[in-house]
This record gives C-alpha cells, structure tokens and sequence, in this order.
C-alpha cells in the first residue's frame, strides 16, 4: 500500500484526501468494521450470547494495533485478515473470554477484506462525487458566458470552421455529469460480502441466512444481494472502468487545454500562481503542469483497469492471485483518478480564456475557414457540385495572392449576382455560423439540473 505521507512528489499524482481515504488504516477500520458487524448480527439472530457485540466492538478501535507488526503477519499468512482476526481474538478474550469464541464466526478472510474495500471504496466514492460536483460549478460558467464566443474548430489538427467555446466546454462537460451519475449510483448501492469459506455460509447451518440478512441489513441499512461474489468479480472491474472512463475525459480535457495554451495558439491559460509551471533551464517558460499532470494520470489508469479487468477469471469459488491483484490496484486507480480531477477543478476553476485571441486565429486563414458556410449558400444558385467548385478556385486564389477569400468572391460575378455584399459580410462574420450550438449547449446545461434527465429540452430543434 501506498504511504500517506507526501514524499518527494509531493501530490502531483496522489493528494492527501484521496490518500486517506484509500489508506492501510482505512482498509483496518473496514475490517475491524465486519467483525464488529458480525458479532452484532450474531448476538441479534440468538446465536452468540448477549454482551458479545460490545465485547468485540470494543476492540475494533484501528489504533489500537500496530499496521506494520499486521503486515508482516499478512506476508506469511498470506493476508492481512488472518493475523487481524487472531490478534482481535486474544484481545477480545483478555477482557472477556466467552465472546472471543465468536469473534469471525462463520466467516472467512475474503469476507473481511472484500467488505473492508465496500468500505474504502465509499469513502472514495464520496470524495469523487464531492469533486465532480465542484467540477460541474466550475465549468458550467464556460458553457454561459461562452455560448456565443467563436473559436476555431479542429480537425486532424487542423482549422476546420468556427464553432463556440461553449460548445466545445459542452462537449467537455457532458461526459463528466454522465460518469457522476454512473459513479453516484454504485455509491448509493454498495453490496456487501459475506458468504463464509466457499459461499454458502455452512458453517451456520440453517442459521445461515437470519444471520447473513442481518449481517446485511445494519451494514447497509436495505436489503441487497446476497448471492456470494467471492468469484464473480464484475462489480468491482465495472467500477474500475468508469473510473478508467473518467480519466480519460479528464485527459481529453487537458489535452485540448494544452494545445490551446501552446505560445502560437494563446486561446487559454492554467490559472496563474508564484511559482507555477516554470522551468529549471527557461525562465519565460510557463509550462500547462495541471494539463500535464492529468494527462499523466489518464496514461496510467488504462493499465490499471486492464488489470482488473484480466483478473476477473477466478477459480471455482474462490481465487489464487486475481483476487490479490485487486488489492493494491483498485486503491492506486482511485488516487489515479482522485488527482487528475482534483488538478481538473483547479484547472477549470482558474481557466483563462482569451477570446480576442480566439477570433484572431480564425482570421488567420483569411477567410478560408467560412468556404463550407458559403459554398452552402450558393448551392441552392449553382448546385452543390459547381458552388463547392467555384470555392475551391477561389481558395487557390486567395492562397496564391495572399487576399481574404471575402475580397476575391466580392469580385466574381458568379457569387455577387446570387449574394450581395450584406450577404457575404454575414457569411463571413463566424460568430452567426451556429447551426445546433445552442441546442448542444441547453441539453447539457439541462442534464446539469437533471442528471437523468435525457430528453431535448422543449424549445430545441
């Protein structure tokens, strides 16, 4: 596990939050968490004698025993919830020797240490939603104030034809409110584990399943799933990949940041801070290092989700090694992506935007960014075929002689006698070449509102 303290990398790719929350004293606290649980719903359903759930609740205080000394124990034992389990026991029996008989009852290890993770596992949950909420408000702003705005669109890396920033900030945003939602709805149903050494709990006989509801209903307040998962892994891989998911949109959003920050570009900034994105060689480097850090992140979580993933085939009723490959690996995806979206609000939060650069880019091909828009316009005149024609050849003008493409179609006769010049001077102007913009824009702005809502709103085409 990975430590809590902040080390040489300070936390560019692992924040202190996330760190506790996925931390080997939370992964205790959830363990000590099941038997405390256990022996609750043992003593409820008649089986173990009264006073056993406080005797054993008692000694579930994670502070009261040494990690290191557990770890060590776990690397002969072969899990950390083997030496807990004994070193519970001898606890509970110093003070009262009856209820240490009860002390894991009927259980096994991947009991403890699967619900221990439902438990890490919410804490993180709650930390993402919390996150992408403060994400959402901070982008939400772009999509208002920048519905209007042109900048250029990009293809293949390429000018294409104008769209606006809000759009484009829509675009960012949509996938983002639907992993919130995703991620909202596996927090809100947790399913927990215990099913005893292959999953049918024989060791409590035909109190098996009082018990096990029980076990259920104080952990999670609601009746849920009580077929074992020892061996059916898909819940946790399926979280792993929208955590994977989320990263990547979280990259995807760097990425463009950080091409539009690029010196020649100069549309958008990283917020400013002392000290922020200089270099050790150039001091006029202002280097994108939020864009640089969620990228990195973007780049690890796909292996991580591949290892989930490839060690969903477990044997029979329970698993040599996929099982463990989890351990550390669900953990370290939830720092991965804990990071990038904490970098992803300071990001958007601050996000300079620059619209005058924006336009000036535009302008930047003399007008050849607007031939689609144009030739659109003429082809109700000439038909698709010649107007697409006509605009190519005038393209090639204004390339050979260095003038805007709205002075050489204002000279052709066969563009000024379908369009006029308030014609062309509208077709040109990129900020009135909107299409669905605004539909895109209120369909994301109304999932916001309704984050399940799918429908178009009412006045959209």
């Amino acid at each position: 596990m990975m430590s809590d303290a902040p080390g040489l990398f300070g936390e560019l790719f692992a924040d202190s939050e996330m760190s506790s929350a996925m931390s080997d004293k939370a992964l205790l606290h959830g363990m000590l968490g099941f038997e405390a649980l256990l022996a609750h719903a043992l003593e409820v359903e008649g089986l173990a004698p009264a006073g056993t759930a406080a005797a054993v609740a008692g000694q579930c205080d994670p502070d009261l025993y040494d990690i290191a000394e557990l770890g060590r124990a776990a690397t002969l034992a072969g899990n950390p919830a083997i030496p807990l389990v004994k070193a519970l026991t001898a606890r509970v029996a110093v003070a009262s020797p009856e209820p240490a008989k009860w002390v894991h009852y009927g259980a096994t290890s991947q009991d403890v240490i699967d619900c221990a993770y439902v438990h890490m596992i919410g804490r993180g949950l709650k930390l993402i939603d919390l996150r992408l909420g403060r994400l959402v408000q901070a982008m939400r702003p772009l999509l208002e104030a920048h519905r209007a705005t042109p900048v250029i669109g990009r293809t293949f890396l390429q000018q294409a034809i104008p769209i606006s920033f809000g759009v484009k900030a829509a675009l960012w945003l949509d996938p983002v409110l639907e992993s919130r939602r995703i991620l909202h709805d596996i927090l809100e149903a947790p399913v927990v584990q215990f099913s005893g050494a292959a999953g049918t709990l024989a060791a409590l006989g035909d109190d098996a399943e009082r018990v096990q509801n029980q076990f259920v209903d104080v952990t999670l307040g609601a009746p849920s799933s009580l077929i074992p998962w020892h061996a059916q892994r898909h819940r946790n891989a399926r979280l792993a990949a929208e955590l994977g998911i989320l990263t990547g949109n979280l990259g995807k959003i760097a990425r463009d940041v950080s091409l539009m920050a690029q010196t020649e570009i100069g549309e958008l900034a990283e917020p400013e801070a002392p000290g922020k994105g200089g270099s050790s060689a150039m001091p006029h480097k202002r280097n994108p290092v939020l864009c640089t850090l969620i990228l990195a992140a973007a780049q690890r979580a796909p292996g991580l989700v591949g290892t989930m993933l490839t060690a969903m085939p477990h044997e029979h009723e329970r698993a040599l090694g996929g099982w463990h490959a989890e351990w550390p690996t669900l953990p370290e995806l939830f720092r991965v992506a804990g990071a990038a979206l904490a970098q992803t609000v300071t990001l958007m939060e601050g996000l300079q935007v620059f619209p005058e650069r924006m336009r000036a880019n535009i302008d930047l091909t003399h007008g050849l960014v607007m031939s689609e828009r144009v030739s659109v316009a003429l082809a109700d005149a000439l038909g698709k075929a010649q107007a697409h024609h006509l605009l190519e050849e005038a393209s090639r003008v204004c390339l050979t002689e260095d003038r805007h493409l709205r002075e050489v179609l204002g000279n052709l006769a066969a563009v000024t006698d379908h369009l006029d010049d308030s014609t062309l001077d509208h077709l040109f102007d990129p900020s009135t070449y909107r299409g669905a913009s605004d539909a895109i824009i209120d369909r994301v702005l109304l999932r916001c509102e309704h984050p399940r809502e799918t429908a178009r709103p009412k006045d959209s085409a």
